[in-house]
């Protein structure tokens, strides 16, 4: 059975991992994201990832080999595509990415160092895009036309699906839900505007208005972070026709039910028309391996296979 490479880059966390047609994830590893200055820090350890999970049995990042009772048959097929899912924003295909939680990576080759590394077909798109496709694909929208994924952990981005496609624009940006404005003259984002949702409701955004770790935050800053969050579904329901926002990551999934029923109760009150009344908002399905099963479809999509 032929298998997908999927590689994920995130602001605090890199993984790769082979993921199967159906959307079934046979080995993984991880790594933090290093802090250092250097650009090549970063890909050194994405590329140690890719080794660990290519050839597994070696000693370094914490390693999933197939479930408890070792790799399966299943992790022994061709490795075909390379899909990843990177924060943005980034050039057309992810010729070059530019993360503003990686602040190293400023127009960094990342498709053609993949492809170099791994001699294997290589498609990059924006994070929460991948984590829409997989959403789509095996999630909490499969067999929906019209929604968005949305990815509200160290950084805050969206992947908007309409008429069952997935929007790209012009250079593969389009969904960035993140720099939605949802408090004028608010907290000023790394993009170089304020009060865009990541600037307020990012994990690093509420330790820095808090002083304390997202996860410690008390049930005012978890009411308000889901409100801001509901605020621009709101927004993203009325200009686009859509009746589902599908949401992961750290800080919306770790602040749990509490934070979606503020998201809910912000959106029913600011989706007000007749086409947007009665959006929903719901956590992610596909858990923990979202991330690698969104990178994975990435592949397949560009393989056309998805």
């Amino acid at each position: 059975m032929d298998l997908a490479l999927a590689i994920d880059i995130g602001g605090t966390k890199l993984a790769a991992g082979l993921v199967t047609e159906e959307g079934e994830v046979v080995r993984s590893a991880t790594a933090p994201t290093p802090t250092a200055s250097d650009a090549e820090a970063v890909f050194d350890v994405v590329r140690g990832l890719l080794d660990a999970v290519r050839a597994p049995g070696r000693s370094g990042p914490t390693e999933r080999n197939g479930g408890p009772s070792g790799p399966t048959e299943r992790s022994d097929g061709p490795v075909v595509v390379c899909g990843v899912g990177c924060g943005g924003p980034m050039t057309g295909g992810g010729e070059a990415v530019s993360p503003l939680n990686i602040r190293t990576w400023r127009d960094f080759p990342l498709r053609a160092r993949l492809g170099s590394s791994t001699g294997l077909p290589t498609f990059v798109d924006n994070d929460a895009k991948a984590l829409a496709l997989g959403e789509g694909w095996k999630g909490a929208a499969a067999d929906e036309r019209d929604f968005i994924a949305m990815v509200v952990s160290t950084g805050i981005g969206g992947g908007i699906v309409l008429d069952g496609r997935l929007l790209d624009g012009a250079d593969g940006n389009a969904g960035h839900v993140g720099h939605v404005i949802v408090e004028p003259d608010g907290r000023l984002c790394a993009c170089g505007a304020r009060g865009c949702l990541e600037a307020e409701a990012s994990g690093p955004s509420i330790a820095a208005a808090t002083g304390r770790p997202a996860i410690e935050a008390g049930p005012e800053v978890v009411a308000r972070t889901g409100r801001l969050v509901g605020r621009a579904v709101a927004s993203v329901a009325n200009l686009l026709d859509l009746s589902l926002a599908v949401v992961a990551g750290s800080v919306a999934l770790g602040f749990g039910a509490p934070f979606f029923v503020a998201a809910q109760e912000e959106l029913d009150a600011r989706a007000r028309l007749d086409f947007s009344r009665g959006a929903r908002i719901v956590p992610a399905g596909l858990g923990a391996d979202g991330p690698l099963v969104g990178a994975a479809a990435v592949g397949w999509r560009g393989a056309g296979r998805l």
